[in-house]
């Protein structure tokens, strides 16, 4: 794993094979809860991505269907290797974790009447939830250098987290809005 490693910092193209040994890792160190290992893994740790990359690639994941670590990915998987990296990837992303899926639902049909089993599953949900939670609040250190982007952040927190406002209306509105408001920014600077 170490040359693996070695290629993502010296930003060599990491290879289909490579890609999906980087990517079992990572879910496998992430199990239940990837998406903040994968910021830790991709960011701070290997340096493959600036803050503000990650954060536009897990934007740019987020819009589209599916769940947003796969589709994490398959972006950092075809940036490297092409369709065979894109799919390499996803498959390191989720071919340990099913198998281990399978396993747990298993043992949980055998164990669910057990107080204990209810205790551990209710103590993983709230440290899932901190995780969660962590990787905006890193994100918005990034945010805070540009106010209007921050300004964009917080309508559309108000929007759907408070107002209850559909996400789709919130992004429909919001995201013209904001692309113009940077388009003048950038035409104003020429």
């Amino acid at each position: 794993m170490s040359e693996d490693v070695v290629a993502a910092v010296t930003g060599e193209r990491l290879g289909p094979l490579q890609l999906f040994l980087l990517f079992t890792q990572l879910s496998l160190m992430g199990f239940g809860g990837v998406l903040p290992m994968a910021y830790r893994f991709l960011v701070e740790r290997r340096k493959m991505f600036t803050i503000r990359e990650f954060g536009d690639l897990l934007g740019f994941a987020q819009l589209l269907p599916g769940a947003t670590i796969c589709n994490l990915s398959v972006i950092v998987g075809y940036r490297n290797a092409g369709f065979a990296g894109g799919a390499a990837a996803v498959a390191g992303m989720v071919g340990a974790p099913m198998v281990i899926v399978i396993m747990l639902g298993i043992a949980y049909q055998r164990s669910q009447e057990l107080v204990l089993v209810h205790q551990a599953l209710a103590g993983m949900s709230s440290v899932a939830a901190g995780l969660i939670i962590a990787i905006p609040l890193k994100l918005i250190g990034e945010l805070r250098k540009n106010w209007i982007d921050l300004l964009f952040a917080g309508l559309a927190f108000i929007a759907v987290g408070l107002l209850r406002l559909p996400l789709l209306l919130v992004l429909v509105t919001l995201l013209p809005l904001l692309i113009l408001v940077h388009a003048r920014i950038v035409n104003g600077k020429r």
